[in-house]
């Protein structure tokens, strides 16, 4: 498929929809979960049959959590702070996963590019350079959109243990502000049960 085509289809928008824009990095959040789900042999998840782990809380993040269906708070989707654009996808009903992760050599910063996003999140960016950034940006998206997946990433199978469901406690009051909170993420402070809010105080 041709990039205008894919930006065109019915996953694509729910992805710009969800996300508010169309960005590489969404593309690249596209591009990186259809080639897990496709090596799992998976559909969208309904309900808990799929988990993802990203390791970015960037733009591509969204379009994982459209096109898989794991979400925060069915608790199959996860969240670590590694600053990588990867992905980890697991497929419960086959036990299987794998890791998708962005080639060391792809998507390589433009230095024209790079310099209007500076601009852009300043504020600072001309009427033209506005326009300027626009066309790089679609064109920066497109090459992610028609580059042969694996030219952009790498792809593992992942063995290990998948992450548990998602775990339903009835509350308990943190010791110190009184508020409802789950069992399992209160601290034992000394002889009192308070939440982590109040243990970072």
């Amino acid at each position: 498929m041709t990039a205008q085509e894919i930006l065109n289809s019915k996953e694509f928008k729910r992805c710009e929809a969800f996300h508010g824009h169309v960005c590489p990095g969404l593309s690249l959040g596209y591009r990186a979960t259809q080639l897990a789900m496709n090596r799992l042999n998976a559909e969208r998840s309904m309900d808990e049959e799929l988990v993802a782990i990203v390791e970015t809380d960037a733009c591509s993040a969204d379009a994982v959590q459209v096109l898989t269906g794991c979400t925060f708070g069915k608790g199959n989707f996860f969240y670590k702070d590694y600053g990588k654009m990867a992905l980890t996808l697991f497929n419960r009903n086959s036990g299987q996963g794998v890791r998708v992760s962005l080639r060391p050599d792809a998507f390589k910063p433009d230095a024209e590019h790079m310099a209007l996003i500076q601009k852009m999140t300043t504020g600072q960016a001309t009427g033209v350079e506005q326009k300027q950034f626009e066309k790089r940006h679609f064109e920066r998206t497109c090459d992610v959109l028609e580059a042969p997946a694996e030219k952009l990433f790498s792809i593992s199978e992942v063995n290990a243990a998948i992450p548990s469901r998602a775990r339903i406690e009835p509350s308990e009051l943190c010791a110190q502000c009184g508020e409802p909170t789950m069992p399992s993420k209160l601290v034992l402070t000394g002889e009192k049960k308070i939440c982590r809010g109040c243990a970072a105080l």
